[in-house]
């Protein structure tokens, strides 16, 4: 054996080098455990829930009908058959590299008007947006809506008569449209 090493060094030092690895194992450091959390597998972003924003809870007032709150907050997530007179939106997110959200907004009703309603403190559209951005901070928050100066771009332009120069270059529409169904 001491004759095969002799020959062959490299042999020697792959053994030693494979010891010293072996005996590294039962210590980590944070150094090494920084190293293997920078290579862990991907984790599939989840979101579940209906987002309501500061802005939404703002604009609940009570006597508002179900419909009402159901076009400012949405579908809410539980329904419950056993309390009827209240729904529950509940909303996480659990993103890689970020501290999982979770919030919850309670809302009661008396008959089919809203009473009142509870909840976590909800953040602002602005603030939401901000959360989800992983990478550098920048601190800058893109814009939202679009201004006067970039709607006038998509405005319809209008031909020497003060007619739409888009519709006017359509064919026109049919006096009657065919029957779904054929005939018979």
């Amino acid at each position: 054996m001491l004759a095969i090493l002799q020959r062959r060094p490299w042999l020697l030092a792959a053994a030693v080098a494979a010891t010293l690895c072996l005996g590294a194992c039962s210590g980590f450091s944070e150094r090494s455990r920084g190293a293997l959390s920078a290579i862990t597998p991907y984790k599939v972003e989840v979101v579940q829930g209906n987002f309501v924003s500061k802005e939404q809870v703002a604009a609940l007032k009570p006597g508002m009908s179900r419909q009402q709150v159901r076009e400012v907050l949405g579908t809410s997530l539980l329904s419950d058959v056993f309390h009827a007179n209240r729904w529950d939106y509940v909303f996480t997110i659990r993103r890689q590299g970020v501290e999982p959200q979770e919030r919850h907004l309670t809302v009661f009703f008396n008959g089919e008007l809203l009473d009142r309603f509870e909840g976590d403190e909800m953040p602002s559209e602005e603030d939401f947006v901000a959360t989800l951005d992983s990478r550098k901070k920048t601190g800058k928050v893109p814009q939202l809506e679009a201004t006067e100066d970039e709607l006038k771009k998509y405005a319809p332009t209008k031909d020497e008569k003060g007619d739409d120069a888009k519709s006017a270059s359509l064919p026109p529409l049919p006096a009657a449209y065919p029957p779904l169904e054929a005939a018979r």
